[in-house]
């Protein structure tokens, strides 16, 4: 049996801040949930590619010293994924340029779904694998979620987690979509509106928590791990929500996805 019992796979980046910034942090919605879920005190891996250059290095150390299991990551021929951010005129990130390098074609092996068939929960990050995966968990009965934003369709989810952007009024009905589309729970941020939750039986939501925010990269992902390590301990929706809100509070307040020592550019 596998030491750890919560998975994430799929996508990691470095996100590159453009100058004036000019510096560099390991980030990817999988790789920032999975750190988050590990910081929960859950046992917690990745499964994912890097490629055979610094970026890719830098990414398993920094994983590595953040407690993840690494097993299951495959080190690729071709470059690790990055992201370039900016900052518009109104001052929000932007951005500017993705390459999603090795983790395009990133598959896990059959051995490796053998192991995520085991674990309690996995979240599925950016993963262009048409769906197959959540399904084929799905169909075998394990708790599943994923980030809607950023992957289309959530038919067999667990938890759907999704963002209704520049509309936070929306957010109901963004979330009743995915109940329709088959999610089994549904959540939905609203900005500084805060988040709301539902099953089709009741509807809870909350506000944020109020913090000086330094940056904002991966606090949706704070969220997400929050959320998920709550509800695996029995919280229930209103619990999971301020779990969550609680987490991505912290986040805003230091550089990229997790404490890190940011790169120059």
């Amino acid at each position: 049996m596998p030491n750890f019992e919560v998975a994430t796979v799929g996508d990691n980046c470095v996100d590159r801040f453009l100058p004036p910034v000019g510096l560099a942090a390991i980030g990817g919605n999988a790789v920032n949930v999975a750190v988050h879920l590990q910081k929960q005190g859950l046992r917690a891996a990745y499964f994912g590619a890097v490629g055979r250059d610094e970026n890719g290095r830098r990414t398993l150390d920094s994983l590595r010293d953040n407690g993840l299991n690494l097993e299951h990551v495959q080190v690729n021929e071709g470059i690790t994924a990055y992201t370039n951010l900016d900052i518009d005129e109104t001052g929000d990130r932007i951005i500017a340029f993705e390459e999603f390098g090795v983790c395009r074609a990133y598959r896990p092996t059959e051995a490796e779904i053998g192991v995520l068939l085991a674990m309690r929960h996995v979240h599925i990050g950016w993963f262009d694998d048409g769906g197959q995966l959540k399904r084929r968990l799905a169909a075998a009965g394990i708790s599943v979620s994923q980030d809607i934003t950023v992957n289309p369709g959530a038919d067999g989810l667990t938890i759907a987690f999704g963002s209704a952007g520049t509309n936070p009024h929306a957010a109901l009905t963004i979330a009743n979509g995915y109940l329709a589309q088959g999610a089994a729970l549904a959540v939905v941020t609203r900005g500084a509106m805060g988040s709301i939750a539902t099953d089709g039986s009741a509807v809870v939501e909350t506000g944020i928590f109020p913090v000086e925010v330094s940056d904002t990269t991966g606090a949706g992902d704070t969220f997400i791990a929050g959320f998920i390590a709550k509800r695996l301990t029995g919280g229930g929706l209103q619990e999971c929500l301020e779990a969550g809100r609680d987490a991505a509070a912290v986040t805003c307040t230091h550089f990229g996805g997790f404490p890190q020592t940011p790169m120059r550019l």
